[in-house]
């Protein structure tokens, strides 16, 4: 059974580039969805004037949410009109969407629940794309690998992927990030339900048009990045290695917190009262604060090693009951 493939398309101050998006979409799509977020610019005013594609739909937001907002709306349109798959593409042409065939196949063949592009597979394809959007999506991608634990998936911060309905089923969305922080926030949620992500390479696109409307102020925005990502491995580490399961990496990881931390605060506490005793500290006593920190990192390294082994490799949607999801042969 041939899936239903739907696009979302979140617009904001995209006037005269979301057109031309639409017009590069194959008929593998069943639907499309544009989102007005509260365009200023009479974004979705100017898809519906201009576009006569009887799949396009319109919807609005009367002020501007975030690219989260947005999506989310478009996704709960999508799957409400009988979606099996909704792909996120962004309305400022910085996506090709010749490429959406290529990024719904591994869900459509039952290898993943969710695909996303990766811009960084082919290191040519790294020129393309400007050199402080390449330094900050680097991080981004570094970071989100322990919030998320999807320690083999890359270039987190991009915006282009697909979803399957029954694995967004599963999803809390009312606590999904509603801004720039929608994409890694998501990852995160996708990690604790143990979701199938794969990546799929895609060449980037940055033309000058679409740079010119991008409102994304990486650095600006990196505070908020790093605040969210902490909280969230936090978050994961918490439920993953206590509420959801105890396992050999939840004693890794419990030892090398008690046995690091122990080491540290009493070879802290140990230094500062003999300095200020003036006293000598005897070799011994070093030992005593430096053997737990070392057996500490080892077991830290032990638990990262359980981590990385640990990601999941068994799509959900397969299982989750017979449906517009079960794409059998």
């Amino acid at each position: 059974m041939t899936p239903s493939v739907y696009v979302v398309l979140p617009c904001y101050r995209t006037l005269g580039l979301t057109v031309e998006v639409i017009a590069g979409i194959g008929p593998e799509v069943a639907g499309i969805v544009v989102v007005d977020d509260g365009c200023p610019d009479g974004t979705g005013d100017h898809v519906s004037a201009a576009v006569t594609d009887p799949r396009v739909v319109v919807l609005r937001h009367e002020s501007n949410q975030g690219v989260g907002a947005a999506t989310l709306t478009g996704f709960a349109h999508a799957f409400a009109r009988g979606a099996d798959i909704a792909v996120k593409l962004d309305g400022d042409g910085q996506m090709h969407p010749g490429d959406i065939a290529r990024l719904v196949r591994p869900i459509a063949l039952g290898q993943a629940d969710v695909a996303k592009g990766n811009r960084f597979f082919n290191p040519a394809w790294l020129e393309r794309m400007p050199a402080d959007r390449r330094l900050a999506n680097l991080l981004l991608s570094f970071s989100s690998k322990p919030s998320s634990g999807y320690w083999a998936m890359f270039d987190a911060s991009n915006g282009f992927f697909a979803i399957h309905r029954a694995v967004f089923a599963m999803l809390p969305v009312e606590r999904l990030a509603r801004g720039y922080y929608f994409e890694t926030d998501l990852w995160f949620r996708l990690g604790l339900v143990r979701a199938v992500i794969v990546d799929v390479p895609i060449a980037p696109r940055y033309s000058e048009a679409a740079a010119a409307t991008s409102q994304v102020r990486l650095w600006r925005l990196a505070p908020v990045f790093v605040g969210n990502v902490l909280r969230n491995g936090f978050k994961r580490l918490f439920y993953r290695y206590l509420l959801q399961d105890f396992s050999a990496g939840s004693l890794y990881l419990a030892l090398a917190v008690v046995l690091t931390g122990f080491g540290g605060v009493f070879g802290l506490a140990t230094w500062i009262h003999n300095a200020v005793q003036g006293v000598v500290t005897t070799p011994g006593t070093v030992m005593l604060a430096a053997l737990p920190v070392f057996l500490g990192l080892q077991f830290l390294f032990a638990f990262l090693a359980f981590d990385i082994s640990a990601q999941p490799t068994r799509p959900l949607h397969p299982d989750l009951g017979p449906g517009p999801g079960d794409f059998g042969a």
